[in-house]
């Protein structure tokens, strides 16, 4: 389970604060897939990055799996697998180096990593390119190596930010059949998105963050029937009118 009870970060900038995220508070279930949907610059990277343990928040807490993010970050980490456009695979390394070197760090035995690399390079149709350095590789080839390296050690949580940003169609299925199939074996799972559809068709349940808010939260009928009206769409810029959007820094 992930749960972000009031969670605030703030950012000193040159021109003053910036409030990034702003008293989010949400839990994800076991075999549950929830979903931030906003536009760049709502704070939804910020907010992962907080349940990552990448950044801690100015207020709040987290727990993932019972492990608070700022007391037992080492526990937090070694339970889930994080993706995140920000985090580029090394270049000069090749699929098979990069998941056996974080099966190691994960202190997998190597019968284990061998058959979870073979199951995940199958899952994605790229085992042909396990060699190759990730530099050779087409974008959608090295964002399904960067997703393998995030799954290897077959964590409880997964955490993945704008995992379809940038693909192609049917690169962007596989992640997202890949997301159904791990949930399906009691995994919690937290995507952020800006696509609709994505939201729509992928999540269980859909927070919407605006300027580091979350206006709302919930199945999308419940959010269509809450706000009267017949689509996401329709919810997401009901809610939109209301606000001054930020843009993204």
């Amino acid at each position: 389970m992930i749960k972000s009870e009031q969670i605030t970060k703030i950012f000193e900038t040159k021109s003053g604060s910036l409030i990034a995220v702003n008293d989010v508070s949400f839990k994800v279930q076991p075999g549950e897939i929830y979903g931030l949907l906003g536009p760049n610059g709502a704070g939804k990277t910020t907010s992962l990055r907080m349940l990552a343990t990448l950044l801690k928040p100015t207020k709040g807490q987290i727990t993932v799996n019972g492990f608070s993010t700022e007391k037992e970050p080492g526990k937090v980490r070694g339970s889930l697998g994080f993706l995140t456009a920000q985090m580029k695979l090394s270049p000069n390394f090749t699929p098979h180096e990069l998941v056996t070197f974080y099966g190691k760090l994960n202190r997998m035995p190597k019968k284990i990593i061998a058959a979870r690399e073979k199951f995940l390079f199958s899952r994605f149709k790229i085992e042909e390119y396990r060699d190759l350095l990730i530099d050779k590789l087409s974008h959608g080839n090295a964002q399904k190596a960067a997703i393998a390296v995030a799954l290897i050690h077959d964590p409880k949580v997964i955490i993945f930010d704008e995992p379809t940003s940038g693909l192609d169609i049917m690169t962007a299925k596989s992640v997202t059949d890949l997301l159904m199939a791990e949930k399906t074996r009691g995994k919690t799972i937290i995507v952020s998105t800006h696509y609709m559809a994505i939201a729509e068709k992928l999540c269980d349940r859909i927070g919407i963050l605006l300027n580091g808010k979350l206006l709302a939260s919930g199945t999308v009928a419940e959010l269509n029937e809450k706000y009267g009206v017949k689509s996401l769409e329709e919810t997401f810029f009901k809610l939109a009118d209301k606000v001054e959007i930020r843009e993204a820094a």
